[in-house]
C-alpha cells in the first residue's frame, strides 16, 4: 500500500524518444524507476508514476532546454516544481559508471540535495518565438556570410576577363552585377558565372530573409520589453538575445549578479602574490555574451558618459580588455533592472506632429541642436532613446 505522507523528489533522464525516471525519498533512498516516451500521453504517465509514491518536492530534469522541454511544460502545467539539473561530470561517470537509471537517479539525488537549482525557462510565450526567429537569422547570416565568401573566392581563380571586370567593384554593387550575369561561349567562363549568378542571388534571398525576419524581431521585441527595445544603443537583435537569456519568465534570476553570472561577465578573480586582479569570464550564455559586447562597443563610439567610464578605468590602471569587462558588468546591471522590472518609456509620438504643426523642418531642428537630421529622425520614430534630448527637445517644440 502506497503511503501517500512520503516525501519524494524525482529525476528524469531525458532522450529524443523515451525518458527515464527515478524516484528517491528525502533520504536518498531509491524507490523505483520507469521508462516512458517522449509523448503526451508518455507525459501523464511519467507524472502519474511520479506523484504515486507520495507527496512530489520537486522534479530534476536534465536538458530542460532541448529534449526535456516537452516533460518541462507538462510538468509545470500539473503545479509541479522543476529544477534544472546538469548531467554528472566525466570523472564522475567514469567512476559510477553510465545507463539511463543511474542517471535519473542522479538527477533525482541532485534535485534533493541541491533545493535553490536553477529554475528552467518556461518556453512558451512572446520570447520562445523570439528565440525561434533568432535560430533562422543566425543560420540566415551564416548562409549569407558563406556564400560572399565563396563568391570572393571563386573570383580569385576566374578567368581573367572575368576577375578583371568585377574585381574593382563594392559588395553590393558586385552582388547586383553577377546576379545578372548571361552566359558565355567559353565552356569554363559559363560554368564560373553560372556559379557566381547562383551565389549572388542566393546572397540577395538570405538578404531579404533576414530583413524580413529583423522587421518581425522589431515589432515582438518592442511588445514583450519596450523599455529594453528603446534603451540606447541596443537594437532589436541584441535585445531579442538578451530576452531569451533571460526567458519568459525573467524572475527565475535571483539577483544582477546572477544575471552577470549568466551572461558570462561576471568578474574571475585571477590574483596570485602581490598581483589583485580579474578576469574574464569565459562561461556563460557566449551569445548574451556577444550582445553585451555589441552595445558596449556602440556605447563606446559615441555615448560621452561610457567614455568618461572606460577612460576612468583605464587612468585607475586597467587595461582596454580590462575596462571593456568592467564595462559589460554595468550594463549588465542595467540589462537586469529592464528585464525584471517594469520601467516607462517616455512618449515620444507627439514630436513629429508638433514640429510639423509649427512647419519646423528636421534640417532646422538639428541645425539649432547642432546634431545630424537623422538624430531628430530616429528620436522621432523611436529608433533611438534619449530621455534628456528628447525632453529638451520638447521643451524646445513646446517654446518656439
Amino acid at each position: 500500500m502506497t503511503n501517500v505522507t512520503l516525501e519524494v523528489v524525482g529525476g528524469v533522464d531525458t532522450h529524443a524518444d523515451t525518458h527515464h525516471a527515478a524516484v528517491v525519498d528525502t533520504a536518498g533512498r531509491q524507490l523505483a524507476d520507469r521508462q516512458f516516451p517522449t509523448t503526451e500521453a508518455g507525459y501523464v504517465a511519467l507524472i502519474g508514476f511520479l506523484v504515486s509514491f507520495g507527496t512530489l518536492l520537486r522534479v530534476g530534469v536534465e536538458g530542460t532546454g532541448s529534449y526535456g522541454a516537452g516533460l518541462a511544460r507538462a510538468l509545470r502545467a500539473h503545479h509541479i516544481h522543476v529544477a534544472e539539473v546538469i548531467r554528472p561530470n566525466r570523472q564522475l561517470r567514469r567512476i559510477r559508471g553510465k545507463s539511463d537509471p543511474i542517471d535519473a537517479y542522479a538527477a533525482a539525488r541532485a534535485a534533493l540535495a541541491e533545493p535553490d537549482l536553477p529554475v528552467p525557462k518556461v518556453a512558451d510565450g512572446q520570447v520562445e518565438a523570439i528565440r525561434q526567429l533568432l535560430v533562422a537569422r543566425r543560420s540566415a547570416v551564416k548562409a549569407r556570410t558563406a556564400a560572399q565568401v565563396q563568391i570572393k573566392t571563386l573570383l580569385v581563380t576566374a578567368p581573367t576577363p572575368v576577375r578583371a571586370k568585377y574585381r574593382t567593384l563594392t559588395d553590393t554593387a558586385l552582388i547586383s552585377a553577377l546576379s545578372r550575369t548571361r552566359s558565355s561561349e567559353d565552356t569554363t567562363t559559363d560554368a564560373t558565372l553560372r556559379a557566381l549568378r547562383s551565389l549572388a542571388r542566393r546572397h540577395q534571398y538570405l538578404t531579404g530573409e533576414i530583413a524580413d525576419l529583423d522587421q518581425t524581431l522589431e515589432q515582438l521585441v518592442t511588445a514583450t520589453n519596450p523599455a529594453l527595445a528603446a534603451t540606447k544603443g541596443i537594437g532589436p537583435v541584441t535585445a531579442g538575445q538578451l530576452l531569451v537569456t533571460a526567458g519568459d519568465n525573467p524572475e527565475r534570476l535571483r539577483s544582477e549578479a546572477a544575471f552577470a553570472a549568466l551572461c558570462g561577465v561576471s568578474p574571475i578573480p585571477a590574483s596570485s602574490g602581490k598581483t589583485t586582479r580579474h578576469r574574464l569570464n569565459r562561461g556563460g550564455d557566449r551569445h548574451a555574451n556577444a550582445a553585451l559586447h555589441h552595445i558596449a562597443l556602440s556605447r563606446m563610439s559615441y555615448e560621452p558618459r561610457t567614455r568618461d567610464y572606460v577612460a576612468k578605468k583605464r587612468g585607475d590602471g586597467k587595461t582596454t580588455k580590462e575596462a571593456l569587462r568592467c564595462l559589460k558588468r554595468a550594463i549588465a546591471r542595467e540589462i537586469f533592472t529592464l528585464l525584471t522590472s517594469n520601467v516607462d518609456v517616455p512618449r515620444i509620438d507627439d514630436l513629429r506632429p508638433l514640429r510639423q504643426a509649427r512647419g519646423i523642418s528636421i534640417e532646422t531642428a538639428a541645425h539649432h541642436f547642432g546634431v545630424w537630421p537623422m538624430k531628430i529622425s530616429t528620436i522621432e520614430r523611436g529608433k533611438r532613446r534619449d530621455d534628456d534630448f528628447t525632453h529638451t527637445y520638447r521643451q524646445w517644440l513646446l517654446t518656439t
